[in-house]
């Protein structure tokens, strides 16, 4: 007999869910890096016009395929592809990919989540507070890696501590499910988060010019240097690649984890004010707190010679080398520097568990086990995935798993769901499970879908942009990332003969993990044919 699926407790529990998945460590590093790569005040055209084109139209698309998959009790792309199209038996293994993409992501997003959650301590105890250099801070980061042994840390124990807390604190709130887990964790942190990001934001914003003999080091300057555009910089494709490439990323389409949370929606929720509202908020963090933190305050302390060097640097360096020594140059520094990394901590955790989800969805709906059978058939698996990011961090083990997870999955699962809702989803309509025939015709159906309860009325010229631009920027995104980054690493162009054998493994490993998905769903197919032939 079928469980009763879960469901959210109310309308903002699902935003501010939507939103913790979405606001994430991208927001307040990978931004800032974008857009200071890519020319400042140039990089934002693309980038809102990219929001307005690709992450909004994208956003609807989840919230609404994942609706109509719940009412199906789907809640992970096999389920919700197969209901799309059930006169093709092949689709529901291109919905593999939003399952196995959240897992690689979270195998090792958890271990990075978890170094936020030590720097939040080392902060409060002052652990890091006599590295003072750029060097020093390297040299800090390394040794609590376990990458060198070094004055600050003899092995890897202290970041192994700080890994299992956060992974028990990610299972836990996974185990309490939809309503006492995810919801209630994200209804708290996600005000504190934006608290927290709001008092940094105002600290930036009122530093003044620390030096007085470098007075073009202001913040004025600082904020110019995000904002004021270079207008000839627009004919470079690349700068608009990396601006659609940031919403694209920022706003968590493409994972299979909106799926899955709207689907615990019932068949009259509102998807289109609420996805709005979900992508708007994600926008407040990135654009309006995550613009004006770490850029504005780097730019005050190292000045504009400096800025494109320390973006050029990576995220990492930005959040855990620059950061802290900016914080350790002013008043009450301990204090905003344990903000600075409860912040992220918060936005990791919020994010983390929204990966755990599909998985746990998909071993509920299919299998229909408990949750607490799912939840510790998921905990198993992952913590034992867990531990070559761990122990193989310097040889190219999470490179090689973000590559495919967090880059390559996103961006090919974000394109079939556009090209699915746009021109197949119509074609064999369904309701209560009987095809129906003479309903609106692909995109019309859709469209007629996504209406359904909502409590704004989409502009009509979206119907345009959903049919044909959303999926045609999806495809260029595709081919020219394919082209340029893909191929290269597909290849190991840049991989170094010691790391090959580990990056070989990980392959493996990964190639393993989408085999056992792909048969768990022709196992679960199979089952289900098996129970409809006896009713």
């Amino acid at each position: 007999m079928a469980k009763t699926r879960q469901s959210w407790g109310s309308k903002l529990g699902i935003i501010m869910a939507v939103a913790g998945s979405a606001v994430g460590l991208g927001n307040f590093l990978r931004f800032p890096v974008q857009a200071a790569q890519n020319g400042g005040g140039t990089f934002m055209i693309p980038y809102f016009i990219s929001f307005l084109l690709l992450g909004i139209p994208l956003m609807w698309i989840e919230w609404t395929l994942g609706r109509f998959g719940g009412g199906f009790e789907h809640g992970t792309g096999p389920g919700i592809f197969h209901t799309m199209w059930r006169k093709n038996r092949f689709i529901k293994y291109f919905g593999v990919i939003g399952i196995f993409g959240p897992i690689v992501i979270f195998i090792y997003y958890t271990y990075i989540e978890s170094w936020l959650l030590g720097y939040t301590f080392f902060s409060l105890t002052g652990k890091y507070s006599s590295a003072t250099t750029p060097e020093a801070m390297k040299s800090f980061l390394t040794g609590y890696q376990g990458l060198a042994k070094n004055e600050y840390f003899g092995g890897l124990s202290n970041a192994y501590t700080f890994f299992l807390i956060t992974f028990i604190l990610n299972i836990i709130v996974v185990y309490y499910g939809i309503k006492g887990g995810i919801e209630k964790l994200c209804k708290w942190a996600m005000p504190v988060l934006f608290f927290c990001g709001i008092l940094l934001a105002i600290r930036v914003l009122t530093l003044g010019t620390p030096d007085i003999a470098k007075p073009d080091w202001n913040l004025k300057n600082g904020l110019g240097f995000l904002w004021n555009p270079d207008f000839s910089k627009l004919l470079s494709g690349k700068v608009w690649m990396a601006a659609a490439g940031q919403i694209f990323f920022t706003l968590s389409v493409g994972i299979g984890v909106i799926l899955t949370y709207a689907s615990y929606l019932k068949k009259h929720d509102d998807v289109v004010l609420s996805g709005l509202t979900a992508a708007t908020t994600n926008e407040f963090a990135e654009v309006i707190l995550g613009g004006s933190i770490v850029i504005p305050a780097a730019f005050i302390f190292f000045g504009p010679e400096n800025i494109i060097p320390i973006a050029q640097s990576g995220s990492f360096n930005l959040g855990f080398v620059t950061m802290p020594l900016i914080f350790g140059k002013i008043p009450f520094g301990i204090i905003f520097a344990t903000l600075w990394f409860l912040l992220l901590f918060l936005a990791g955790i919020t994010s983390s568990v929204s990966l755990a989800q599909p998985a746990v969805a998909f071993l509920e709906d299919e299998f229909n086990l408990s949750r607490k059978e799912a939840v510790g058939i998921f905990a198993v698996i992952c913590f034992v995935l867990c531990q070559p990011a761990i122990l193989f961090l310097g040889n190219g083990v999470v490179d090689e798993l973000d590559f495919w997870g967090g880059t390559f999955c996103l961006v090919l699962f974000g394109t079939i769901e556009a090209i699915l809702f746009s021109w197949v989803f119509g074609i064999d309509p369904v309701r209560n499970g009987i095809p129906q025939s003479g309903i609106s015709n692909r995109v019309d159906r859709a469209w007629d879908e996504m209406h359904i309860g909502a409590d704004i009325k989409i502009p009509k010229f979206y119907k345009f942009i959903i049919k044909y631009i959303t999926p045609l920027f999806l495809i260029l995104i595709l081919v020219f990332w394919f082209v340029q980054e893909g191929m290269p690493v597909i290849l190991m162009k840049n991989v170094t003969a010691e790391n090959l054998n580990f990056v070989i493994l990980t392959r493996i490993m990964l190639a393993g993990l989408f085999l056992l998905i792909a048969f768990l769903v022709k196992i679960a197919w199979n089952r289900r044919a098996r129970i409809e032939a006896h009713e």
